[in-house]
């Protein structure tokens, strides 16, 4: 029973850790010390909700209907350069960490969403990857491997997000700003260009 549940746990780990739009907004929400908490939670609740659909069947009606990843393709392709371009205007323009105007929690919680929901990786990563691996632990076991796999994100965006905090002391520079969100900017055009290419 424990080696599926870590099994899941490393598993979901090793999906979720690549650098992606989702990672680089948590760790750029809690640089800023901005509704971390809502970030955190939005991303885990997505990642619950998508593994758990994925354990339970989903992944066969997503891989029968793939017009549904194409839609969602191009929609995260066009909100990812969306992302870049206010990334690059921010880079143009930068400010001290102290200095940027705070948004409102309705608009972080809606990117968080978008940028959680609007990747077909993320459903290829955890309703169709991470189902089918929870389904080979056999009927017995397969909750065991999707609750390791919940606990693996829950994990990860409790550290990035919290522990990103921890620099926000150290980033209080327009310059260090400057580079943080042209790095955001040129990743979030690259998974862009990767989506529409892939």
């Amino acid at each position: 029973m424990w080696t599926s549940w870590i099994t899941g746990m490393l598993t979901g780990l090793a999906l979720i850790v690549a650098i992606g739009a989702q990672n680089a907004f948590v760790l750029r929400q809690g640089i800023r010390r901005e509704h971390i908490g809502v970030v955190v939670a939005v991303c885990m609740a997505g990642d619950a909700l998508l593994i758990v659909g994925g354990t339970s069947g989903i992944g066969a009606v997503v891989t029968r209907f793939p017009e549904a990843l194409e839609v969602l393709r191009w929609a995260g392709a066009a909100y990812l350069l969306w992302f870049a371009v206010r990334s690059f205007m921010a880079a143009a323009n930068p400010s001290a960490l102290a200095e940027q105007a705070p948004r409102s929690k309705h608009s972080v919680l809606a990117t968080a969403a978008a940028l959680t929901f609007l990747n077909p990786h993320v459903y290829l990563d955890t309703v169709v990857l991470l189902g089918s691996l929870a389904n080979q632990q056999g009927p017995d076991l397969r909750w065991t491997f999707a609750a390791g796999a919940v606990a693996g994100s829950v994990l990860w965006f409790s550290v990035l997000g919290y522990g990103a905090r921890a620099l926000a002391g150290v980033l209080h520079s327009p310059r260090t700003w400057r580079w943080i969100d042209a790095g955001i900017g040129v990743l979030m055009m690259v998974l862009a260009v990767r989506l529409v290419l892939h």
